[in-house]
Formats: C-alpha cells, structure tokens, sequence
C-alpha cells in the first residue's frame, strides 16, 4: 500500500493508531517498568506493614508526595485530607488521562503470617481496633508510584498529561467527615488539567494470579450506607409487659428486610442485596434497652431499582415497628457510591492493551460483583473503566480463598508487575493513541 494511504487508513480508527504507538513504546515501558519493580514490592511492603485507616493516611500520603516531587512532577499535597495529586506533563500537547489508587486501610487485625505482617493498632468509632490493608489498597498505591516512575523516564515521548490520583478513604470516611472520591473531586482533581479519562484497578481474590478482569457498563454495584433505630420502651427483662421490647422488633426487621430482595425485586432483571451488619442495644441481661441501633447496606445495579428498595426498606422498617409498638427511622449515609460503570467505548478502546500487557487469554469480561467502589464518582464526571487484577496464587482456588476484607485476605505480590504494566501502557495508548 501506498504510504500516503496507509496514513489516511490509520487515521479513521483510533485503533490502529493505539497499537502503532504501543508497538513503538512497549518495549521502553518494559525495560523500565523491570527497573522499578523491586522498588514496587519494597513500597508494598513498606505501606503494608504501615497501614492507616481512611482520612488518617498522614504516612502514606507523605511517602507518595515524596516520591512523585523526585519525580520532577507537579505535586498537589495533600489534597482531601491527605490524598495526593502528581501532574506529568508530556513534551507534546495532547488529552489528559487519570490514573487512581486508593490509599487507606481497613479496621482489620491481619491474620497472614508474613514477615511483614501488619501489627498497627488504632482508634475507629470509639474502639481500638487492628488495622491492615486487607483489600490491597497497599499494592495498588505502590503500582502507581512504579508507574509514575516509568511515565515519567518517558516524559519526551508522552503527548499529552497523565494525572496521578493517590486518594484516600476510598473505604468510607469517619462519622461526620468528608472524604474519598467525592471530595477529591470538591476539590479539583478532575480540573486543571481538565480531565478526559480516567482508569483504575482493583486486585480481587476472585481470579487468578495475573488475570485482568474488565466489564462494559456497570462491574460494580451502587452502594448506600444505611442506619436504623428502633426505639421501644424500657423495662425490667423480668417484666417484658411493662415497656416496648426493641430488640424483638430489631430481630422482625431484619428477617422482613431480607424479604425486599427475595419476594419484592425482580432478580431475573438485576441482583439486589440489603444487609444488615452491625446490631447494638442494651447494657445488662436484665433490662429490656429503650433503643437499638443498626447499620447496613443497599447494593444494586439500577438506579429505579436502587429507589425501590430504600423505599421498600424504609416502609418495611417502619411499619414492622409499629406492630410491635415500637417506631424504626431509617437513615442514609453521605456520598453514596453509584455503580461503577465503565464506559464502553473507552473500554472496548482499552480492550487490546488490557490483553497484550495481561497475556494470552488473561484478560476477559468478568462478572458483575455487588462490591462498591468510590471511583464510580469520577465516572460520573468522565469516562472511566475500572478492571480486576487477579491475585489468588497458582494452586489456590478462588472461588474458597479468603476474600478482601477478610484478615487472612493474602495477595500474591508477582502480580504487582502486571499492575505496574497495565497502568503505564493504558496511559501511554491513549495519549499517544487519541483522537
């Protein structure tokens, strides 16, 4: 073919393009990337052994923030409380693209015998608690800093600017805090540079070592935190007549509220859940309490659907309540998270990235998961995909090892270069292949 026509032919699609561009880069971001990885692995094991819980990341942040000013990046520290911005700006014009790791950890005591096991203690909702990155928010943090070190060795070959997005309290924030994504996004980071996409990863104990999971549309649920109080009467335990007993009405309600999924949603149509996850009332064995206070949650994946079971929650609560004499108020959280939903053309754009950095028949469409992510508020701003990392090992089955969130959650640390890769190269494809 002529060379002038092949040009025109490239220009009609951005997918020529993209794969030209990564033909020529990968191999730069491989011999990079494989400079930076035991980095990679001693920032892991430096931020798990350091956990810190959400919108009390002063270490991290402060390690992050070092790092990327090293890096000659424009820094924005901190940001959100203690979240971190660094700014890359390439030699030639061009879009903006955000890359985003969440930086907190979780009130869990760690139950994996590592060298670097996690011992951290620290106060959460009046209680001490263990503290441990038992979602692997610890690896996705240090893939990011490998990848900013790689992007930013290729400064003179970027056409355009990569945004790093180190936030924390992705978990939730303190009662009566602000925080996460949505205040991230308060304060600026999707602006100046204005942002025009955004990409992030999770490692989740679902797939195997290495795989890299990806799903147009929703991947996530919407989540809504939910409190709720049943307030009765007090009386003496020996004299259940004399007063309003809330702790058998708290019991009604939360058999009835798990009726709202299984008789009132249409399941064939979307998955729903309602949980409730933490029941406090009454002081001493004798004594009927005047109140008891639950919380839980709402995930699903349809906004009219996600409407119909708070409404039904809430009537179901309410009027449990009242046949036992009782009254229920149910409340919502702040800043809950919409679905995670990856947009599909910048996904399907992606597609061929994912798949060559991930290996053959390593990346694939996953299945949808009611767990919840705060990233889906950058999406509701800008185009975004969101993907799985796999990090069960060889010979573990995923559908029995311990999940995130659990303390006996293990990640294998080799996947920390496919996260490191797959961050670097989905920056430099879209610059370098955008329209």
């Amino acid at each position: 073919m002529h060379p002038g026509r092949l040009l025109l032919a490239a220009s009609l699609t951005a997918l020529p393009v993209t794969r030209s561009a990564a033909q020529i880069l990968a191999p730069e971001i491989e011999r990079r990337a494989a400079a930076v990885d035991a980095k990679v692995v001693a920032w892991r094991r430096d931020l798990h052994q350091h956990p810190e819980l959400s919108n009390r990341e002063t270490r991290t942040g402060k390690l992050v923030a070092e790092h990327l000013r090293a890096l000659g990046l424009e820094v924005r520290y901190p940001v959100a409380h203690t979240g971190v911005v660094g700014v890359l700006k390439g030699a030639r014009p061009g879009p903006v693209i955000a890359l985003r790791a969440d930086i907190d950890a979780l009130p869990v005591t760690e139950e994996v015998d590592l060298p670097f096991k996690s011992t951290a203690r620290a106060q959460y909702n009046g209680q001490e608690v263990g503290v441990m990155h038992a979602c692997g928010h610890d690896m996705h943090t240090a893939m990011l800093m490998g990848a900013a070190e790689v992007l930013a060795g290729m400064k003179a070959r970027l056409q355009g600017t990569v945004v790093f997005v180190f936030q924390p309290a992705e978990e939730g924030v303190p009662v009566g805090e602000k925080g996460g994504a949505p205040q991230m996004i308060r304060e600026g980071v999707l602006e100046n540079p204005k942002v025009d996409a955004i990409f992030g990863l999770h490692v989740f104990a679902d797939y195997p070592l290495g795989d890299v999971a990806y799903r147009p549309r929703g991947i996530m649920a919407s989540s809504d935190r939910f409190g709720l109080v049943v307030k009765g009467r007090q009386t003496h335990g020996a004299m259940p007549w004399g007063g309003v007993d809330p702790i058998v009405v708290s019991s009604q309600i939360v058999t009835s509220l798990q009726t709202i999924v299984s008789r009132q949603v249409d399941l064939t149509a979307t998955p729903a859940v309602v949980t409730v996850a933490t029941i406090h009332g009454g002081v001493r064995f004798n004594i009927i309490p005047d109140s008891v206070a639950m919380t839980g949650t709402i995930r699903v994946f349809d906004p009219k659907v996600r409407e119909q079971v708070i409404a039904a929650a809430r009537r179901t609560a309410e009027q449990v309540a009242a046949s036992g004499g009782a009254t229920a108020q149910l409340t919502l959280g702040t800043d809950p998270n919409f679905v995670t939903f990856n947009d599909p053309a910048l996904t399907e754009r992606l597609r061929p990235t994912l798949e060559r950095v991930a290996g053959a028949g390593r990346a694939y469409v996953g299945r949808q998961t009611t767990t919840a992510e705060d990233f889906s508020h950058y999406q509701q701003k800008v185009p975004g995909v969101f993907v799985f990392l796999g990090v069960t090992p060889p010979g573990t089955d995923p559908l029995t090892a311990a999940r995130n969130h659990s303390p006996r959650f293990f990640a294998d640390e080799r996947a920390l270069p496919v996260g490191t890769r797959l961050l670097a190269n989905v920056a430099v494809d879209y610059l370098n292949g955008a329209k």
